[in-house]
């Protein structure tokens, strides 16, 4: 496959082989090609589109309106772990990956997923075709379910997910360079169909050449259920429990965070609020970053904004991330929260605590009206801030100690 042309004159003979020995190492950060970013816009953190309110911005502020009356607070909140998603899906990608010499049960999926440490399963069908010799080693998959499992851009590249509703190819951009492909080109399987290479994406799983639907993959013959994705904390999930479990033969391998030495712990002072494990400890740390906020004030903006990272946008003015920053307010006010050395507008650990100086930046700290214009300035409509106003006090109320 060095070329198209080369390509184009591939025979057909049919061999489609079970999986073959995927060999995996540390996960490669994900891109996909043609991933269009949001530009810089207006400098508003608000998500939503930025409202023309009928008094102005120097006038008396407006007094409390009963919109929000109904609002709930969520009560998830003392449970709900904050996850690092992307745009729109939240991804949560594999730490182990699992080669079965037959299909897995789901009795024993069950039993994997009750294993200490593991936070989700997920199982694929697999195997490897040939053209003119050399071997593919594909997943076939199922859309709706692996989405999650690939990483954030890749997950939110729609030409990924609708090449595998065709029943196309998507490769992996690794094997697209080692083996000359070329996007759009059809290439002959030996003794089997043309398959049409329509996107390459960088999947994070060396060894792993590419995606293909679930249904072309029951026709090319490969064994189903016998690939186990498997995501929870990093580098403690127990390979050798998933192994025992899989039985005699099975193949797991650590791949991403899991298979590389563990970040050094960051030195006390170093996390401005670290990585709490709920998102009630997170709103509450995150307001001594401005001293006079109420946590509750920074909980009814992200449950306004996204549901406490459920819908991370973007939004249609351009917004991004849990707490919904524009790129250009994120410059300025975007601050590592759990001292990893990134300040990442998709992580909640960072997110959060930057709404909070953002806010106290507008004089949020100082509460009353001063409070209110603040709340403004992080999306300018009234009808926002009394909104958001309301429900930080119905929260007051839910989570009194």
């Amino acid at each position: 496959m060095r070329s198209s042309t080369h390509s184009a004159s591939m025979r057909l003979r049919p061999i489609v082989t079970g999986l073959a020995v995927v060999i995996l190492s540390v996960i490669a950060a994900g891109t996909a090609f043609l991933v269009t970013w949001p530009g810089d816009g207006a400098l508003a953190a608000g998500g939503g589109r930025a409202e023309t309110d009928r008094t102005r911005a120097d006038n008396p502020l407006p007094a409390a309106r009963a919109t929000a009356g109904s609002l709930m607070p969520d009560r998830t909140l003392p449970s709900s772990a904050p996850v690092v998603g992307g745009p729109g899906v939240q991804v949560t990608l594999p730490h182990l990956l699992a080669i079965s010499p037959k299909r897995v049960s789901q009795s024993t999926l069950l039993k994997i997923a009750k294993l200490r440490h593991v936070q989700k399963v997920a199982v694929a069908d697999g195997g490897a075709v040939h053209v003119s010799g050399t071997a593919l080693r594909l997943l076939a998959v199922d859309p709706a379910t692996f989405r999650s499992w690939t990483p954030k851009n890749v997950a939110d590249h729609p030409e990924v997910w609708s090449a595998l509703a065709r029943g196309e190819m998507v490769a992996d951009a690794a094997t697209v360079k080692r083996l000359g492909m070329v996007l759009g080109a059809e290439y002959q399987i030996d003794r089997g169909p043309r398959l049409r290479v329509a996107a390459s994406a960088s999947l994070g799983l060396p060894g792993v050449d590419g995606l293909v639907s679930q249904d072309l993959g029951r026709r090319l013959g490969f064994p189903g259920g016998v690939v186990v994705l498997v995501h929870g904390d990093p580098g403690k999930v127990s390979d050798k429990a998933v192994a025992r479990l899989l039985g005699k033969g099975a193949q797991v391998e650590r791949v991403g965070a899991a298979a590389v030495r563990p970040r050094a712990t960051a030195t006390p002072g170093r996390a401005l609020v670290g990585r709490p494990t709920s998102y009630l400890d997170l709103y509450q740390r995150s307001a001594t970053v401005c001293p006079g906020l109420s946590w509750t004030v920074l909980a009814a903006i992200g449950q306004v904004e996204s549901s406490h990272g459920r819908n991370n946008g973007p939004s249609s003015a351009g917004a991004l991330g849990p707490m919904q920053f524009m790129p250009a307010t994120w410059k300025v006010y975007g601050v590592d929260g759990d001292g990893d050395g990134e300040a990442d507008i998709w992580s909640p650990y960072d997110a959060v605590p930057s709404a909070a100086k953002y806010l106290c930046a507008n004089g949020a700290g100082a509460g009353g009206d001063k409070l209110r214009k603040a709340v403004w300035f992080y999306n300018h409509s009234w009808d926002y801030v009394n909104k958001v106003l309301s429900l930080a006090e119905a929260y007051a109320r839910t989570y009194a100690s």
